[in-house]
């Protein structure tokens, strides 16, 4: 009894440094898919931008840890450089800044732990809930626009009380993959992809039917008439603008690089001995 008593008061420094938070950052690429998302690899290509942030995690064990996390990224979409005639005939285009605040749980597949090096590389899963703002604009001779306030869907309007003006901060849910691996005791870099589901179809602006042109010019003014219709008037009110049946989603991902809170007096080393673990054997 006293033997299995001493082991497990040697060992509490194992366990306690075995939990540790980690603070890092995050730095790569954004991107979404929605209604004005080219059809086209190469078109996604052209409306990746770059995004980054930062993240605090918890590591929990050698599998399981918790991360909060926030980011800034930037999506955009425009007809005019599809594939699709019916897309360019549209001529719908907007931008939008993202600003997400998340909390994922990860699972580390084959168990990380850095301290004394002990399993320094893993693949991880990841899954969790966000708050996304978002406010998508889009140029109409030189000048950029917000497209929210000008209801350019009938948003708003008398004649559409069906339609309510949409909220500019919804809620996603974030799920990806990732790589670490750990340099030293104190040092880890990583890779990371993560697509965000959201509950809105309107990152872009654009999900249902084109409005009563005359209606939202005497609203809204000439403004929110010429970017709710581009196609030149060959649209009518209830015409398909968008797919209203798809909410968006939008990407991240990127490099990392975090630093751990560890306290084991032994930090850099790979040369060390690895047998030294001052417990009892028996």
């Amino acid at each position: 009894m006293k033997k299995i008593l001493g082991f497990f008061i040697c060992c509490l420094p194992f366990f306690a440094t075995a939990q540790h938070f980690e603070v890092g950052i995050m730095g790569g690429v954004s991107n979404y898919q929605g209604d004005l998302a080219p059809a086209s690899l190469r078109g996604s290509f052209g409306n990746t931008h770059a995004s980054f942030g930062g993240f605090l995690r918890y590591n929990i064990n050698n599998y399981f840890a918790t991360k909060i996390n926030a980011n800034y990224g930037k999506i955009s979409g425009d007809d005019s450089k599809s594939d699709d005639n019916g897309r360019k005939a549209r001529n719908l285009s907007f931008r939008s800044n993202l600003f997400e605040v998340g909390l994922h749980v990860e699972f580390n597949i084959l168990g990380y732990q850095p301290y004394n090096l002990e399993r320094v590389f893993s693949p991880y899963i990841f899954g969790g809930i966000a708050l996304v703002n978002f406010k998508p604009q889009a140029e109409l001779e030189g000048e950029w626009y917000d497209l929210q306030p000008l209801g350019t869907e009938g948003q708003g309007l008398a004649e559409y009380p069906e339609k309510k003006p949409y909220k500019l901060t919804e809620f996603s849910l974030p799920v990806g993959f990732g790589l670490k691996y750990a340099l030293n005791d104190a040092w880890n870099i990583g890779l990371e992809i993560g697509v965000r589901k959201t509950f809105t179809d309107y990152l872009d602006d654009v999900s249902g039917t084109y409005p009563d042109a005359g209606a939202l010019l005497e609203t809204k003014g000439e403004v929110a008439a010429a970017l709710s219709n581009r196609t030149g008037g060959t649209k009518r009110a209830g015409d398909l603008r968008g797919n209203a049946g798809d909410d968006d989603w939008y990407f991240m991902g990127g490099l990392t690089i975090s630093y751990n809170f560890l306290d084991n007096g032994l930090v850099g080393s790979r040369n060390r001995s690895r047998g030294k673990s001052g417990c009892p054997t028996f």
